[in-house]
């Protein structure tokens, strides 16, 4: 599962890449053209809003922004985007496959119990998916041992299974602290690139320090709308974590509970 979203992030970077010479190639052929239309009647900011200038598709839009904001460091914050995307989706896939409907999987337990023993619960929990079934097999397998036993290992596996829910999750952090670093740093490279045109004009003009300030606002907003899309699908991922580890902590007192009562019969 995870090598396939990873060949996804990669197809995708390659896409972006390709559509970023694409766009290069059509501002560099336009540009004389652009430049006359401007002159000859500039569009002004309300006119755009008010829908009574030219409509610009949002792609277009987006990979001009893209290329002014430098190549290099965009690259690496949609980079950092789409790998952050892939693990969120691989997380909650597995999640969801991993929550299980614990009122029925106890009652379908209790069940094999009464009626074929310990090796029936075995089967009910060796065919159920999910760390919750997973927790109650390593317990009945340890039930001959004594119900001490069962607990102590309904303990130790539940963190494995802890840990693997949680798998991942240091990347997608990490992305979300990588994503504004890199803009950060991108504004910071900006605005020495400004500082350096006006050293070379040796005038502070507007249009002298308007490219350098552009990368600089350009890749800090983009770093910072990647890490708050991140930051979004790492909190729903946290909070369907709490949910199955609520789920797993009470299940194994109601499993501890079931095995005493079929203990006493």
């Amino acid at each position: 599962m995870k090598k396939f979203f990873m060949f996804l992030a990669v197809a995708g970077l390659m896409a972006i890449s390709a559509n970023i010479a694409s766009a290069q190639e059509e501002a560099d052929a336009t540009a004389p053209e652009a430049t006359e239309v401007v002159e000859d009647a500039p569009v002004s900011a309300a006119s755009l809003l008010n829908g009574t200038g030219e409509d610009i598709p949002l792609h277009q839009a987006i990979k001009t922004k893209f290329i002014e904001g430098g190549a290099g460091f965009m690259t690496l914050i949609v980079l950092c985007l789409i790998l952050g995307l892939a693990l969120s989706i691989e997380r909650i896939l597995y999640l969801n496959f991993a929550k299980v409907n614990v009122k029925k999987l106890l009652a379908n337990v209790e069940d094999a119990l009464n009626k074929g023993g310990i090796e029936a619960a075995k089967d009910v929990c060796r065919n159920t998916r999910g760390p919750v079934a997973s927790i109650f097999y390593q317990g009945l397998l340890r039930y001959d041992q004594g119900l001490d036993t069962v607990e102590k290992s309904i303990v130790s596996y539940g963190s494995v299974q802890m840990s693997q829910l949680e798998n991942g999750l240091s990347w997608i952090s990490l992305f979300i602290a990588i994503a504004p670093s890199l803009g950060f740093l991108g504004t910071v490279i900006g605005m020495i690139a400004a500082f350096d045109a006006i050293q070379a004009a040796g005038d502070i003009s507007p249009n002298v320090v308007a490219g350098g300030m552009k990368i600089a606002l350009i890749t800090t907003v983009a770093g910072l709308i990647v890490a708050m899309i991140l930051q979004v699908f790492y909190n729903y991922i946290l909070a369907k974590i709490d949910s199955i580890t609520i789920d797993m902590e009470d299940s194994s007192i109601s499993l501890v509970d079931i095995l005493s009562k079929y203990n006493k019969k």
